[in-house]
């Protein structure tokens, strides 16, 4: 009988018995099938495919790009105090208004030619309509700094943790109310202000004059006069400029008003996982992104498309608008923005902001106490200082800051991770147990390819030197003692067959 053969690396049955996949090596064995090997095959089947199931489910979650928020409150032993901006709801001071001036600005306040000489004896000035005599050229620019009203005027007393603060310490920015104030914005020369300490008296308190015999009579419902009396108010980060007419909050005279706040940090992910803007703002007039940048910046340049010309609040170097086309396009177009729904001017939130989170409470002032006091020191009337003295105390609530961050709910250490154990529970199988598999295919690669090629290159053989090493092969498998009996045994019969006896016979 001839020895069963050696068998190579790439034989499935050498693999199968020394791989560390659980259940190879009682399904691939040498011989027949067996019943024990195939029920060995249906569990390893059936494992396997239970595997397959996990990791395309854990593929599919990963996928998905879940995003959990997580909530903490940080200490902190110095915290930079907010930028506060403030304006005043009544855009232009009537002692300030001309007669040219009106004659420009008419629309935009809602009166009719016809009634210029009743508005203008409605702020006390009076004309006739002989006196309206138009220039050729208008400045708005010009006329809202010089109409709006002066912080010098309005602000009564001002202190930040203590300290006496002035005017100075406020820098003008320009609004859709004009002209307006803000406290530590930041910019050069101006210097930050920090806080050790939360609670009242650790912050800015301001007592401000809201000037009401100043405003405009209203004439008809229009952007440029207001209903309300009263200042406009916004606490916001110095990386953002101020969206005061959205984002602002009222403060009313004939009340001090306490204003807590915290601040937050926020910290969104970008896509996929979220939604956030992670690149810079490419914008000619911001340097840093925000969602109130990117909005005044489209407004900005949605005007200059529509309307060839910009606002006075809004950054840049493109002509302003006339009052003409304040009333004919600009207004509209920018209440087209604001109040309709479209997406146009829809902004992405920033990766990285900063935002005060503000509780509110309110007291009466005067009091019937301090009336007398306050009238006799401002040299007003005990009327004048219940309609237009306010308040405003603005200061952090603690010396802590709230995060608010997003992050990534499942992430590729944890899809290794699963894949690994469920790959361990279902198949046993690990990373070395994969090089093995790719080992093993290497080894069928090579023996399939390779002999092959070596059999292309081999020379055609003639038929008697296959059978001659058919022979050869024959004889290589028999046992030596077997080969040389068996020699021996035909070269006797051979003799026999042939002896010259025989052939007598």
């Amino acid at each position: 009988l001839l020895k069963e053969e050696e068998r190579g690396p790439s034989d499935i049955t050498v693999f199968a018995g020394g791989s560390t996949l659980h259940g190879v090596n009682h399904i691939f064995l040498p011989g027949g099938v067996t019943v024990r090997r195939l029920l060995w095959a249906c569990a390893f089947l059936l494992s396997l495919s239970m595997f397959l199931y996990q990791v395309a489910d854990r593929i599919i979650y990963y996928l998905a790009y879940h995003h959990v928020t997580t909530l903490d409150e940080m200490d902190s032993p110095l915290m930079i105090f907010p930028a506060i901006t403030l304006c005043n709801y009544n855009s232009y001071r009537k002692s300030q208004i001309t007669q040219n001036d009106l004659s420009w600005m008419g629309k935009m306040f809602g009166v009719p030619e016809e009634e210029y000489v009743n508005f203008l004896q409605a702020i006390g000035q009076p004309a006739t309509k002989d006196n309206f005599i138009q220039s050729k050229t208008f400045n708005l620019t010009q006329f809202v700094t010089k109409a709006s009203h002066n912080l010098e005027d309005m602000l009564l007393n001002c202190k930040y943790r203590g300290k006496e603060c002035k005017a100075e310490n406020f820098t003008t920015t320009y609004t859709r109310y004009g002209k307006c104030y803000t406290f530590n914005s930041g910019q050069d020369g101006y210097p930050l202000m920090t806080t050790l300490k939360g609670g009242t008296g650790n912050g800015l308190e301001i007592m401000m004059d809201i000037q009401q015999d100043e405003y405009l009579p209203v004439w008809g419902d229009t952007d440029e006069t207001s209903y309300e009396a009263g200042v406009k108010v916004q606490i916001h980060s110095q990386d953002e400029p101020p969206f005061i007419d959205q984002l602002g909050f009222g403060v009313a005279p004939g009340f001090q008003t306490f204003v807590s706040c915290q601040q937050q940090r926020l910290m969104y992910l970008p896509p996929p996982w979220g939604d956030c803007m992670a690149s810079s703002m490419n914008s000619e007039f911001f340097s840093t992104y925000s969602i109130t940048a990117c909005r005044i910046d489209c407004e900005t340049r949605y005007l200059i498309e529509n309307c060839n010309c910009r606002m006075v609040h809004m950054p840049g170097n493109a002509v302003v608008c006339t009052p003409e086309q304040y009333k004919d396009c600009a207004d509209p177009a920018l209440d087209f923005l604001v109040e309709k729904d479209n997406d146009y001017c829809v902004c992405q939130t920033p990766c990285n902001t900063t935002r005060y989170g503000k509780e509110l409470s309110m007291v009466k002032i005067p009091s019937k106490a301090s009336a007398k006091y306050l009238a006799k020191k401002f040299n007003k009337t005990e009327q004048y200082i219940a309609e237009n003295i306010l308040v405003l105390d603005i200061f952090f609530e603690a010396l802590n800051y709230e995060t608010i961050e997003q992050k990534k709910a499942y992430e590729v250490a944890g899809l290794l991770g699963d894949i690994g154990g469920q790959m361990g529970l279902f198949i046993g199988a690990s990373i070395l147990t994969i090089l093995e598999i790719f080992d093993y295919l290497y080894e069928v690669f090579k023996d399939k390819v390779f002999g092959y090629v070596k059999r292309k290159k081999r020379p055609k053989r003639s038929q008697s030197d296959n059978l001659v090493n058919i022979f050869a092969l024959f004889k290589v498998k028999r046992n030596a003692p077997k080969l040389y009996l068996n020699l021996l045994t035909l070269f006797c019969i051979y003799t026999l067959q042939h002896s010259p006896w025989e052939l007598q016979q």
